[in-house]
């Protein structure tokens, strides 16, 4: 038997934990001296604490570790909620990263406020493409909402096409529709060398993108996630020049290597 002490310091514990363990009945001592109240401790009740503060630390109430320790949770279950704290912790993680990187990218917009780059805009005709295309919804238009749902559909879109056996002829476009709700309709799209008649089966849809007969075009250079002070050059040319935008923007990758910092993206949006 060990004391309180002894316990607390073998199992990495406070005794102050121990003692308001016991006081709500969720690790009670093996034996309390009826005279002078001293805990005292197996070494097997180790493993009962051990689960405790694993399944503390995932982020449950006491009085969830309790329901949890009731039904006799196996260290096979504790690996696998621990697997799924990891992946939530690690998308909270990255959501926040995202907001960092949302609010950087808008401090660069405002610092190149003054300076934007109106001379670079280019009027021209979009020719029509036929292309494979994938699609989903994101919340809204805002980055944080459209990068999630962008990347992966790009990369299974590659991997269909791929397995498909048919060939890409042109670089990728997304192009978006906003929905009465607020939400967006994400497309991902791949030129590809298929005819209107030549249309098999396939897991994804072969549609013609349409045209654009007048599009103000801007070259962005480095990842989307900065892309604000692009498209605010893009907004003052619009303006200065009296043009009315229609639509949300295209945007055609260029050059996507693995360095985002080296991606080359063209910008396009209908005018009038």
């Amino acid at each position: 038997m060990f004391s309180i002490g002894e316990f607390a310091r073998l199992g990495l514990v406070s005794v102050r934990m121990l003692r308001h363990y016991d006081a709500i009945g969720l690790l009670r001592p093996a034996h309390v001296d009826p005279v002078t109240g001293y805990r005292s401790y197996q070494a097997e009740q180790l493993a009962r604490l051990n689960r405790i503060v694993a399944i503390k630390d995932l982020g449950f109430t006491l009085e969830q570790v309790r329901a949890i320790l009731d039904e006799k949770v196996s260290t096979e279950e504790l690996h696998g909620m621990v697997r799924l704290r990891r992946a939530q912790l690690e998308e909270r993680i990255n959501a926040d990263l995202d907001r960092l990187r949302s609010v950087e990218a808008r401090l660069r917009t405002i610092e190149t406020e003054g300076r934007m780059r109106t001379a670079e805009v280019v009027l021209k005709r979009v020719n029509p493409v036929r292309v494979a295309r994938l699609s989903a919804r994101a919340a809204s238009y805002d980055g944080a909402d459209i990068g999630p749902v962008i990347g992966p559909l790009f990369g299974e879109l590659c991997r269909r096409v791929e397995d498909a056996c048919l060939r890409i002829t042109g670089p990728g476009i997304a192009h978006y529709r906003e929905e009465d709700d607020g939400s967006v309709m994400v497309h991902a799209c791949l030129p590809v060398n298929v005819a209107p008649g030549q249309v098999g089966r396939h897991d994804f849809e072969v549609t013609g993108l349409p045209g654009i007969e007048t599009a103000a075009t801007i070259i962005h250079h480095g990842p989307m996630e900065a892309v604000g002070p692009t498209f605010q050059a893009l907004a003052h040319w619009i303006e200065e020049t009296g043009h009315r935008s229609r639509d949300l923007a295209r945007e055609v990758s260029l050059h996507c290597p693995d360095d985002r910092d080296a991606w080359v993206t063209e910008l396009q949006i209908e005018v009038s």
